[in-house]
């Protein structure tokens, strides 16, 4: 009886240390932002509408480049003293969140 209780035991243990828990893979979600490509236009292109909001929001702000797409939506890289940045606009002069 004691040699069965002992096989048991040390058939169950090795079966115990083979038992292995697979990595269980996250599924991963990937974002895909598909952006307009923006063609570059010259300052006395882009609307009244849009140079207007600009220089509300952002008094003393001097157009350094701006660029158009085909939605007439507009990249502004602007410099407002020693610091730049770049805004988004529509053809209206309402700021877009990129």
């Amino acid at each position: 009886m004691k040699k069965v209780i002992l096989s048991a035991v040390i058939l169950l243990g090795t079966m115990s240390i083979h038992a292995n828990v697979l990595p269980v893979s996250e599924d991963s979600n990937t974002t895909v932002l598909v952006q307009s490509e923006y063609t570059e236009v010259a300052a006395d292109a882009v609307p009244a509408a849009v140079k207007t909001a600009l220089q509300t929001a952002y008094p003393g702000a001097k157009l350094e480049k701006a660029f158009v797409n085909e939605k007439k939506e507009y990249k502004l890289d602007i410099s407002v003293g020693d610091q730049k940045a770049t805004v988004y606009s529509d053809v209206n002069g309402n700021w877009l969140k990129i």
